[in-house]
């Protein structure tokens, strides 16, 4: 395995409600310099859920997007709040976006958005066991609670309002650890 590149440096160049944008100046191990931007985190970290009504059946979510101006089918999601768990987290943004909350959350690894230019990571949380119960959440309009099969996750793909990547590769490791062919590692 390679040796991380040096950061000599790391400075702000950009800011908004909740993005922070850097330069980080590194020097790589073969002597080779180079300015790098990236996206910076600025909460405490984010979940996205796989709530299972039943043993096939998932919960998907219909929701605006603002960066691709249409509304789009995927799974539930947020940030986490100050001295929240992952999982605590997890099933709050579960009652507030779906109207169900979980007795049974597992973590199933974390993902990525864009790792060479984000900093951000997003906690995937397979919700089974659930019950009904609202909460208030900070969506601006009540969002569409779509269920659908798991065992139908190909046709799911193939369609056009489905195209935010943490959902289909949550769908996956849900599907996978469901069928005992993948366990996440501690």
């Amino acid at each position: 395995m390679r040796k991380p590149p040096i950061v000599h440096a790391t400075r702000p160049t950009a800011t908004s409600r909740f993005l922070r944008a850097e330069e980080v100046d590194l020097e790589f191990s073969n002597g080779e310099k180079r300015t790098y931007e990236r996206l910076r985190s600025s909460g405490l970290g984010a979940v996205i859920i796989v709530p299972m009504l039943d043993d096939d059946t998932v919960l998907l979510v219909r929701e605006y997007g603002a960066g691709t101006e249409r509304y789009e089918l995927g799974l539930p999601k947020g940030r986490l709040d100050r001295d929240e768990t992952v999982e605590q987290g997890a099933v709050r943004e579960l009652k507030e976006e779906v109207g169900y909350g979980a007795r049974e959350v597992h973590i199933l690894g974390t993902l990525s958005l864009s790792p060479a230019y984000m900093t951000s990571m997003t906690n995937i949380v397979l919700a089974r066991d659930l019950y009904e119960e609202r909460l208030v959440g900070d969506e601006p309009e009540e969002l569409e609670v779509v269920p659908w099969k798991l065992s139908e996750l190909h046709t799911l793909l193939g369609r056009p309002d489905v195209t935010e990547g943490r959902s289909i590769a949550a769908l996956f490791m849900a599907r996978e650890y469901l069928a005992g062919r993948f366990r996440p590692q501690p």
